[in-house]
């Protein structure tokens, strides 16, 4: 494929750049891959619209990474936290933006000097690794002065709101600096009605990188390297698996980073191992996809690896169709957009 085949003009006033009031109030598009069929449904329907299946969810939670600030000489500093580059102490790798370059040593005030940060190292597109202080827990003070990461299509500062709507119900692991998408659409109460409907679910973690927006900029997208992505496994999740393919249960991902982390964890007889890992993994059509049966996603940027993963799970022609489709008919877009049912012929 070449970067012009992930490409769509998106009107930008469907853009969502607010969630709606209610979590799961939003549309859902179903597409069948087996008869090439596109639906019409709202994500409430989800539980009747799958034989009882086991739902695989992302546990990641997103913190207030962003902090902004300024060189202790002044000028304006905006820094966006990643990871902690040591697994005790303060050490962060960060992206930095500044009214002029930062370089090593440089000393910045952060959060109205709720922060200290000196630049230890510049390490090249962007990122540099610093070392944070707090008068007390730095981890603390980020917590409590730092700015939910909103991705750069949502135009607007960060309000308190986002702090709980751009999470899901059940984020717990923290360590992303963006959410897991498809997951934002489930409420606890729809979690109970696919119980009760005899689904079932299991989860694993991947802290999601900020290279999810990032779009690819090669115009092969064989040339395009994926920034890696911490993720872990549960033994109880590997165990669910096995459990539901014994009993022709199909398993749901919900979202992109879900069928990353499946796949990146198989082993030879496309079983997930338990356990802790790093992914690069960049899926793009064509695929053999060994674990997923079916996909729960929104719809996302053009020219983007998430596109190449859709594509690669639904069909080229059959995603491109939905998506005029959801032009179309309005459908919202992005991170607090509506979301797309794929059921696969897949695993």
């Amino acid at each position: 494929m070449r970067i012009e085949d992930l490409d769509y003009e998106l009107p930008e006033e469907l853009i969502a750049q607010e969630p709606l009031p209610e979590r799961d109030a939003s549309k859902l598009m179903v597409l069948d891959v087996g008869s090439d069929a596109i639906d019409h449904r709202l994500f409430t329907d989800l539980p009747a619209l799958l034989p009882p299946s086991l739902f695989i969810l992302n546990d990641t939670r997103v913190f207030p990474a962003r902090l902004h600030g300024h060189k202790k000489t002044g000028g304006r500093v905006e820094l966006l936290l990643l990871r902690k580059t040591e697994q005790l102490g303060d050490r962060w790798l960060a992206i930095g933006r500044a009214s002029k370059a930062l370089r090593a040593d440089m000393e910045l005030v952060l959060c109205k000097g709720s922060l200290r940060a000196r630049v230890l190292q510049v390490l090249g597109d962007g990122q540099l690794e610093i070392e944070l202080e707090a008068t007390g827990d730095v981890d603390e003070a980020i917590e409590k002065v730092g700015e939910v990461p909103l991705p750069p299509y949502i135009r607007r500062p960060a309000e308190e709101a986002d702090r709980a709507r751009y999470q899901t119900v059940y984020a717990r692991r923290v360590g992303a600096v963006a959410a897991p998408t498809a997951g934002l659409h489930f409420t606890k109460h729809l979690l109970s009605t696919l119980e009760e409907a005899g689904h079932q679910t299991a989860y694993v973690t991947l802290h999601v990188g900020p290279g999810t927006f990032r779009p690819v900029q090669v115009d092969r997208l064989d040339d395009h390297r994926m920034h890696e992505e911490c993720y872990e496994v549960p033994k109880d999740t590997v165990d669910a698996i096995v459990r539901a393919r014994a009993e022709r249960r199909s398993v749901v991902a919900v979202g992109t980073t879900v069928v990353r982390t499946l796949e990146s964890a198989i082993d030879a007889a496309g079983t997930p191992r338990a356990g802790i890992g790093q992914t690069g993994l960049f899926i793009k059509p064509p695929y053999r996809f060994r674990v997923v049966n079916h996909l729960i996603t929104n719809f996302h940027l053009p020219r983007s690896t998430l596109l190449a993963l859709v594509m690669a799970f639904a069909g080229v022609d059959l995603t491109r169709r939905a998506y005029l489709e959801a032009i179309d008919r309005r459908y919202r877009f992005y991170s607090y957009g509506d979301a797309m049912l794929i059921r696969g012929t897949h695993a």
